[in-house]
C-alpha cells in the first residue's frame, strides 16, 4: 500500500453493472486490476445474500479473481478478528445500497470501523454506492423529503463514517429531486459542501481533489458565503430563504478542489477540464 489516503469512490447509485460498467471497472483499477483482492460490505442492506452474489459476479466479470462478501449482522460479528484480517488483505472494500443507518449502528466504533480507517490511511481503496455513499462523509443525510423546495424539517442528519470530511452527500440526485433537501442540509450545516451526485456516476476523491465521471452530474452546493438565511425562525415545513448560496454543476471530466471550495481553475486555464 502507499502509506496516504485510499481513493474514495462514492457513487449515485444505479450504476451500470451490466454494459461498460464503467465505474465499478474503475473502482477496480483503482483498487489493483486482475491483482485486486475486493470485499464487498453488505452491512446496508437486508439481503445481504442476494445483493452480495450480485455484486460478486460483476467484479468476476471485470477479472478479478479474489473477490468475497462480508456481510455483518450484528456489532459482535464487526468485531471479529477473521474480519478485520479479511480487510487487512483487502486492496479495495466496496459498500452495497440499503440503509446508511445501519452501516453506522452496526460497524460505528468497532473492531471493523478502526481497521477501514487505518487501512484507507495506508492507501485501501474504499467504494460505495448509494447508502454506501452517503455514510462515507462525517454528517450524513438518513432520511429525507425529494421534490420539493428547502424547507425546516424535511431532511434528517446523523454522524457517518467519516471517511471523507468537509461534505455531506446525497444520492440518486436529479433522478428524485433531492435539490431542496440538499440545501436544507448545508444550510444546517453552512462549513460543509453539499454534493448531489446522480444515479451512474460517481466522484473519485483523492485528497483535496474530486472528479467527476459517469453518466449524469454532480452538483455541488456552498453555502460558505451565505448571506441571509431565515432559519432561526422557521418552524417545521416552512419554506427557507437562503440568499448567497452558490452552486456548482460538473459533468463527468471535470475537478473540484474541496479545500478551496472552488473548481479546478488551474486545470481549466491548461485546457484539461477532461
Amino acid at each position: 500500500m502507499s502509506g496516504q489516503r485510499g481513493p474514495l469512490v462514492i457513487i449515485g447509485g444505479a450504476e451500470d453493472k451490466h454494459e461498460d460498467m464503467s465505474i465499478l471497472r474503475e473502482f477496480v483499477r483503482l483498487a489493483g486490476g486482475i491483482h485486486a483482492r475486493i470485499v464487498v460490505m453488505t452491512v446496508a442492506t437486508k439481503l445481504p445474500v442476494e445483493v452480495g452474489a450480485d455484486y460478486i459476479d460483476v467484479f468476476e466479470r471485470l477479472n478479478v479473481e479474489d473477490v468475497r462478501t462480508f456481510d455483518v449482522s450484528s456489532r459482535a460479528a464487526a468485531n471479529r478478528e477473521s474480519a478485520c484480517k479479511a480487510i487487512e488483505q483487502a486492496t479495495g472494500v466496496f459498500f452495497t445500497g440499503g440503509e446508511q443507518i445501519r452501516i453506522t449502528e452496526l460497524l460505528g466504533g468497532t473492531k471493523v470501523d478502526a481497521t477501514l480507517h487505518e487501512r484507507h490511511g495506508e492507501g485501501l481503496v474504499l467504494g460505495g454506492t448509494s447508502a454506501g455513499a452517503s455514510m462515507m462523509s462525517s454528517t450524513m443525510i438518513v432520511d429525507g423529503t425529494g421534490d420539493t423546495n428547502p424547507k425546516l424539517g424535511i431532511v434528517t442528519m446523523a454522524p457517518g463514517m467519516e471517511f471523507i470530511d468537509g461534505v455531506v452527500i446525497d444520492q440518486h440526485f436529479a433522478q428524485r429531486g433531492r435539490l431542496g433537501r440538499l440545501l436544507a442540509a448545508v444550510a444546517k450545516y453552512p462549513h460543509h459542501l453539499g454534493l448531489g451526485i446522480d444515479e451512474n456516476t460517481a466522484v473519485i476523491v483523492n485528497g483535496n481533489e474530486l472528479e467527476v465521471i459517469g453518466k449524469g452530474a454532480v452538483v455541488i452546493v456552498d453555502a460558505g458565503a451565505l448571506l441571509f438565511s431565515n432559519i432561526d425562525r422557521l418552524q417545521k415545513d416552512d419554506p427557507m430563504a437562503l440568499y448567497g448560496v452558490k452552486l456548482h454543476v460538473l459533468p463527468s471530466g471535470y475537478h473540484f478542489l474541496l479545500r478551496e471550495r472552488q473548481p479546478d481553475i488551474e486545470r481549466l486555464a491548461r485546457g484539461e477540464a477532461f
